[in-house]
């Protein structure tokens, strides 16, 4: 009997687009070796692997090289699948234990929930050779718990971006958030993100990274639940609820692969 894997593509309505994850239903726990070289034969920026537990299911991540601590859309795609699969009732929450703590995911109409803890970003100065190698001057730049977040002036400059891959993975940090004002009125703001230390240089949709951006934003616009699209050549739609040191997390989901390892 083999192992069921899903293609999800996260963070989006329509097939093709959003963030595509696989994700592994395990029995038990598997070896940390095993697990990373499935997330290599995947080839995809996340590999989620789940194992029932007695009041939800472990959760790991793993990109192509590394395992990571906190990941947005293959969590989604991970609940999206206990879901569709018949594993858990629609009216279940879903409850994943992670290196990041308890994670919990709810089923809200057409939407899932994700439910994380805000990572803040607390401003710094710029480091040496930043605005060379993104290819553009940040008007502001923090770290948070994983990232360095940076503000552009404007929506065209964010999405013209060509940073050199190769000066960025050099960084100490897990990646980039690049953010920028929405020019389009059904989003608040839009972003982009660079994980080239990860073998990721620009992930299609990042749900982590809107737990730093969630509080910049509702600091500046003076909200606290706002709509944000992720500027990827793939795209996809992020619904965020800041709610004090948790953020909801809102995306949709389409499985576009079914299969076994063998």
């Amino acid at each position: 009997m083999g192992i069921p894997v899903f293609q999800v593509d996260a963070f989006t309505a329509k097939a093709f687009s959003g963030n595509p994850a696989a994700v592994c239903l395990l029995e038990e726990e598997a070896e940390v070796q095993w697990m990373q070289s499935v997330a290599a034969e995947m080839n995809l920026s996340e590999t989620a692997f789940l194992v029932p537990q007695n009041d939800g299911f472990g959760l790991r991540w793993f990109t192509p090289t590394t395992e990571v601590d906190l990941c947005g859309h293959a969590t989604l795609a991970s609940a999206h699948v206990l879901w569709n699969s018949g594993r858990l009732g629609r009216c279940d929450t879903a409850r994943f234990h992670t290196r990041s703590g308890l994670l919990t995911a709810k089923l809200q109409a057409d939407w899932i929930e994700l439910d994380f803890p805000v990572t803040p970003a607390e401003a710094i100065e710029a480091p040496a050779g930043l605005s060379d190698l993104l290819g553009s001057v940040p008007k502001f730049v923090g770290r948070s718990r994983f990232d360095l977040l940076m503000e552009l002036s404007d929506a065209e400059e964010l999405r013209d971006l060509n940073p050199d891959f190769a000066g960025l993975s050099r960084f100490p940090v897990r990646g980039f958030i690049v953010t920028a004002p929405s020019d389009v009125p059904e989003y608040d703001f839009l972003s982009r993100f660079f994980a080239p230390a990860e073998c990721v240089n620009e992930d299609p949709v990042t749900g982590s990274a809107h737990c730093a951006l969630a509080p910049f934003w509702a600091e500046r616009l003076g909200k606290n639940e706002m709509t944000a699209f992720q500027a990827s050549p793939r795209g996809g739609v992020v619904k965020v609820k800041l709610e004090g040191d948790r953020v909801l997390l809102r995306g949709q989901a389409v499985t576009v692969l079914r299969g076994e390892l063998a």
